[in-house]
């Protein structure tokens, strides 16, 4: 980590007080859940299951579940780190005033932020496709489990979104629960690729932007729309931008200042920087 990018970027969060701060799956690596891409944006595992293919195929959402049925484990579990308590601090402090985030481990809430658009959504919920009813997930996971009872497999890896990769597992034989209101087919509360953010919570986060003196990337590579479009608006209304991430982004030519190190070291030592 360069000590002269971390200086100007603690002048920067101190001189702003109306910084907006966008955050991706690097903000939660500290806590124990993976990321997504390496440091050249590069995909670490198979790509998320896309919308369609969860929607056409019962076979492919008896796979999502059962391995999202072992996944969910590591994400109830997890824990805020210092990333998350930091962000929360610079809330406190006044100076951040909303917070947007690409993922949907519910970590910003935990650590103490108040402001947070769950652009994704949120994997602690479930909804019904067609009737919109919902239920938490610690509900829809002991009906998995009442409806599952021998179930036994163990992860070899495990994905930001709460899925699991099983090794050497027959799906077959699992049984998916139905919506209790319709008989609908249930998913969990969260944009998957090939969906559509809904356009509330993009515009209301676009017009934060752009009454915005910082927007503050955190731990995002940036390498899908969702999160890229805040950046390059900013850019637009000429809004600074500032990231803190480990690897190359999409936005590397259009952020005025980058930090290439830990999020959670960064932005603890920026908080310990600011004013009582």
């Amino acid at each position: 980590m360069s000590g002269t990018s971390l200086v100007k970027l603690t002048r920067l969060v101190r001189a702003s007080g109306r910084i907006v701060a966008l955050t991706g799956a690097g903000c939660s690596t500290g806590s124990g859940i993976p990321d997504y891409r390496d440091d050249d944006g590069e995909w670490k595992c198979t790509p998320p299951l896309r919308i369609q293919q969860f929607v056409d195929s019962a076979e492919t959402r008896k796979r999502y579940w059962a391995r999202s049925m072992v996944g969910w484990r590591l994400v109830e579990a997890a824990q805020p780190n210092a990333a998350h308590e930091a962000l929360a601090a610079i809330e406190a402090s006044g100076r951040l005033r909303y917070l947007v985030t690409q993922n949907v481990d519910g970590l910003h809430q935990k650590a103490g932020s108040e402001r947070v658009n769950d652009l994704h959504g949120r994997v602690d919920q479930v909804c019904c496709l067609e009737c919109d009813a919902r239920l938490t997930r610690v509900d829809f996971q002991q009906r998995l489990g009442g409806m599952n009872p021998q179930w036994r497999a163990e992860a070899v890896s495990y994905a930001p979104d709460g899925d699991a990769e099983l090794d050497g597992v027959d799906f077959g034989g699992f049984r998916v629960p139905e919506c209790a209101r319709c008989a609908g087919v249930l998913k969990p509360d969260v944009v998957f690729f090939g969906e559509s953010v809904p356009r509330p919570r993009v515009e209301e986060a676009m017009a934060n932007v752009d009454a915005a003196d910082l927007l503050l990337v955190v731990g995002s590579s940036l390498m899908v729309w969702s999160g890229y479009r805040f950046v390059r608006r900013a850019a637009e209304q000429g809004i600074p931008v500032a990231a803190v991430n480990l690897g190359k982004t999409r936005a590397d030519a259009e952020i005025d200042l980058k930090v290439r190190a830990d999020c959670g070291e960064v932005l603890q030592a920026i908080v310990g920087a600011l004013p009582a």
